[in-house]
């Protein structure tokens, strides 16, 4: 054909053709974009995940163990091992390494001195040297220690700023320095003298991480143990230590940069850092926590994934369906030219070649538009491979279409039907496959890699088929509505039921159908994520805020309550680790450690219920602790004391539990699986009721915790109150040791909450979710106005018979309500349980607990979801009446009745 021609056809049908080609463009564009921008906010969640994470789980540490040697100039002959051991790194580690420091010190010695503060008692001071430390501070008082040793022999130290203060010393004094064996006595001793104070640029940064801090003095272990301070110095001052015997430790430090890892080079980072075990230094010890939120950014990032192909599967499937009615569409409206083309002796060539010239002026470009317009979105760029295909299929469309069109019989519509044997096979075999492809994927899963086809396939799949079985039983309920119509006055209802139960069209059902279903998907999954979060929030926090330390004394539950917008407090008493007894002599049990959480029950269950925390509490743990203590024990423990013959239900022969020095019977009362405020990594746990102790118990329970119900409570407040509690119950007649415990910890569930749904791949799910939620609406729609104008010219011509019999506009506009409203009731209400349905299938599947914490994700329809799909119910259906009350504007219904027109 020639091009001119083809040119002048495509400007005669510019509507049909404008149409398919802002459907080819909108399918290049999601076919590009969504990478792109999946890819950029993977990016920026991994950035910001790992940004996030302590210190320990973004450093790779190489250390030897404190050595004697005979000799100095040691620091300087390690130092070189910052870069070798860098580059015995695999490559994928080597290059997301950020900062790098070298570490030396010495163990710590005993330090004296005239002019230390007394109230701090045992002193012990490390040194340590290394690289990055000067950069990082600023000098306050004196100078550096350039030397190491002054010419009297004397260590030359700096210490911060902070630490100078609490122990009271300035610029200019002097101490000893002494090494302890084992039974306190003098090994060695230096003398050392303070030349400077230094404040740091950054207390967050990332030189100031090592262990134990120079910023700040560290508190003792235990009673007796000695205050740990760190001071500067220069190598030479670690040198002269060495010397005289000292031990010495050498370090490596090496910090991920966020902003240098790549979410497509993860699994080979992660494979790289479990081969750094093979690589280091045969002296030197690897300390490392950086695979810990790696992998767990991975098993997110693979679920997002999965949901985001399901999610882009559907749109592009409701695209593929839309272009595909869109090119039946027009090749309808030009049947006659086509059958015109055969009468005259053209062959099947002609026409497929008529169509091929029209479509190949416009949806290739229009598909190369689509392509351009993702190439302005952030984020890497991707192939254009699958841009192509798109682009070849769609141009394909019109001239294939053409060709069904015009291969029927000229005149009658009725005598080119489809066969209704073939219409039945077809539907049973798709019905028969999406069940196959549903099987399969709940029996073996998922197969490794980006994208499963088998998962992309199947919602597709049972989104049609469900749509073929409406489409079935659409017509049944009509027909029974219409001979009841039949017998009431009036002509309206009869009618409109009359035609509804015959008009419905197959092909653009499917696709209102699958699109409604893909928007209904994403609200159901993300209203089950946000369910799991809140959850999983309410398990860590079963209140509204959570005080956790060592121990507090008892009136803190009482001042705690009687702080402004606290409503109920509970105490808690938790130990980490105990192993049962046999009896109340202490005979150990056969039975590991185990973790013992000790909860007030009533009180807990009201502070949950005043929160709103949807928490549960146990029978056994209301109405105070019998004797023995009913317990809920976890599987793995309860298996292990039924093997030990402990803890029957009956209480017969009780375990024995040592807390705070009270031995406690216990027996089983229930096995559970979890409860608030125990990990749920933990398998081995014990929660019991709090105890009623006699007066003469020996030693009084003293909480480690308290959960509060007060979302407006002030947390500086309540933190306040917390600390003096600690130190209440730490102090010991005169003497405060409140500061060397652990100070108190204030969590929110606001704030666990936040951080569920805050970091990580979050981003890409809301993208996704928002992407197919309105994405699948707005293709719902078209499809829907596809769906009114396959009919309507048909029922043009019907309306404008009605109305020249004496139909009035106001029974014409309630025939169009009542014919329409089935139509769009049934292909709206059809999508909307498939979408429902949909995550009971794949939620096994998809990895959804990876984005709730571990919590397992239910999907339910939500009363907030029924009301967006009545919501769109409505929306369409008055969208259908616009759409066709604008169509048969445009037609004029008076025309309709020409002599010839075909229905």
């Amino acid at each position: 054909m020639r091009l001119p021609g083809a040119a002048g056809r495509v400007r005669a049908y510019g509507g049909q053709f404008l149409l398919l080609a802002v459907l080819t463009a909108v399918t290049a564009l999601l076919i590009t974009g969504v990478p792109r921008v999946a890819d950029r906010l993977t990016g920026q969640g991994l950035t910001e995940y790992v940004a996030g994470q302590p210190a320990a789980r973004r450093d790779v540490t190489y250390a030897t163990a404190p050595t004697t040697f005979t000799t100095g100039d040691q620091v300087a002959a390690q130092a070189p091992q910052l870069a070798a051991i860098e580059d015995r790194m695999p490559d994928a580690v080597r290059d997301v390494i950020g900062q790098r420091w070298y570490v030396t010190q010495a163990v710590p010695g005993r330090l004296r001195g005239p002019t230390l503060s007394t109230d701090k008692g045992l002193i012990d001071l490390v040194l340590r040297g290394g690289t990055g430390l000067r950069e990082a501070a600023t000098l306050t008082g004196g100078r550096w220690p350039e030397r190491g040793v002054t010419e009297a022999g004397a260590i030359e130290v700096a210490l911060a700023e902070a630490v100078a203060t609490g122990l009271g010393v300035r610029p200019g004094d002097r101490f000893r320095l002494s090494l302890l064996d084992p039974s306190g006595a003098p090994l060695e001793s230096r003398p050392i003298e303070l030349v400077g104070v230094w404040r740091p640029n950054d207390p967050g940064h990332g030189v100031w991480d090592a262990l134990p801090s120079m910023l700040r003095l560290t508190p003792p272990e235990g009673d007796g143990d000695p205050f740990v301070a760190v001071a500067y110095t220069a190598d030479a001052g670690v040198d002269a230590a060495a010397a005289v015997g000292w031990p010495v430790s050498f370090g490596w430090r090496y910090r991920i940069a966020p902003d240098r890892l790549a979410a497509g080079r993860l699994d080979a980072l992660i494979a790289g850092i479990d081969g750094l075990e093979r690589t280091r230094p045969a002296s030197v010890t690897l300390t490392q926590g950086v695979d810990v939120p790696l992998r767990r950014f991975a098993a997110s990032l693979a679920a997002a994934r999965t949901l985001l192909a399901v999610i882009a599967a559907g749109l592009l499937a409701t695209l593929a369906g839309l272009a595909l009615l869109a090119a039946r569409l027009a090749a309808r409206r030009r049947r006659a030219e086509f059958h015109l083309i055969r009468a005259r002796g053209g062959s099947t060539g002609d026409v497929l070649r008529r169509g091929l010239a029209e479509s190949a002026l416009v949806l290739p470009a229009a598909a190369g538009i689509g392509w351009l317009l993702a190439g302005l979105l952030p984020g890497a760029g991707a192939s254009a491979r699958w841009v192509l295909v798109a682009a070849v299929l769609a141009t394909l469309l019109p001239p294939l279409a053409a060709l069904a069109v015009g291969r029927r019989v000229a005149g009658r519509a009725d005598l080119g039907g489809r066969s209704p044997a073939l219409r039945l096979t077809v539907e049973v075999a798709v019905l028969g496959v999406a069940v196959l492809g549903a099987f399969l994927l709940r029996r073996r899963g998922l197969t490794p890699g980006s994208v499963d086809p088998l998962l992309v396939s199947v919602p597709v799949l049972l989104a049609v088929a469900a749509a073929v079985l409406a489409l079935r039983a659409y017509p049944w309920p009509l027909r029974l509505l219409s001979r009841v119509t039949a017998r009431a006055r009036g002509s309206v209802a009869f009618l409109g039921t009359a035609r509804a139960g015959r008009a419905a069209s197959t092909g653009p059902l499917v696709v209102v159908v699958l699109a409604v279903a893909t928007a209904a998907f994403c609200g159901v999954v993300a209203t089950g994520i946000e369910a799991g979060r809140d959850t999983a929030a309410a398990r860590a926090v079963p209140g509204d805020l959570l005080v956790d330390g060592e121990r507090f004394a008892p009136d803190t539950a009482g001042e705690l309550a009687a702080l402004p917008g606290v409503r109920a407090v509970a105490p808690l008493l938790t130990v980490r680790a105990q192993r049962p007894y046999v009896d109340r002599a202490g005979r150990p049990a056969p039975i590991r450690e185990l973790r013992v959480l000790m909860v007030d029950g009533d009180r807990f269950a009201e502070v949950a219920r005043r929160a709103g925390v949807p928490v549960r509490v146990p029978g056994p743990l209301l109405g105070g602790g019998s004797t023995p203590l009913p317990a809920l024990v976890s599987p793995t423990v309860a298996a292990e004391l039924a093997g030990a013959g402990l803890a029957d239900a009956e209480g017969r022969r009780p375990a024995w539990l040592d807390v705070q020095g009270n031995r406690l019977p216990l027996r089983v009362a229930a096995t559970v699986d979890g409860f608030a405020l125990v990990d749920r990594e933990a398998t081995r746990f014990v929660v019991l009721p709090w105890p009623s102790l006699p007066a003469d118990a020996p030693h009084p329970l003293a909480p480690t915790g308290f959960v509060l119900a007060g979302p407006g409570a002030d947390r500086a407040e309540v933190n306040r109150v917390a600390t003096e509690g600690q130190r209440r119950y730490l102090r010991i007649g005169t003497v405060e040791n409140g500061d060397r415990a652990r100070p108190p910890q204030v969590t929110t569930r606001a704030d666990v909450r936040a951080e569920l749904g805050g970091s990580g791949v979050n981003g890409l799910l809301v993208f996704g979710f928002v992407l197919g939620a309105g994405g699948g609406a707005v293709l719902g729609l078209l499809g829907l106005a596809f769906a009114v104008l396959a009919g309507a010219r048909s029922r043009g011509q019907v309306l404008s018979r009605l109305r020249t019999m004496g139909l009035s506009r106001r029974q014409w506009r309630g025939l169009l309500l009542v014919e329409l409203t089935p139509l769009v009731l049934v292909s709206v209400l059809t999508g909307a349980v498939v979408g429902a349905l949909l995550p009971l299938l794949l939620t096994p599947v998809l990895g959804l607990p990876a984005f709730t914490g571990g919590v397992t994700v239910r999907p339910a329809f939500e009363p907030g979801l029924v009301a967006g799909v009545s919501a769109l119910a409505l929306l369409a259906l008055g969208f259908a009446i616009t759409v066709e009350a604008v169509n048969n504007r445009r037609m004029r219904l008076g025309e309709v009745l020409r002599l010839g027109e075909e229905s």
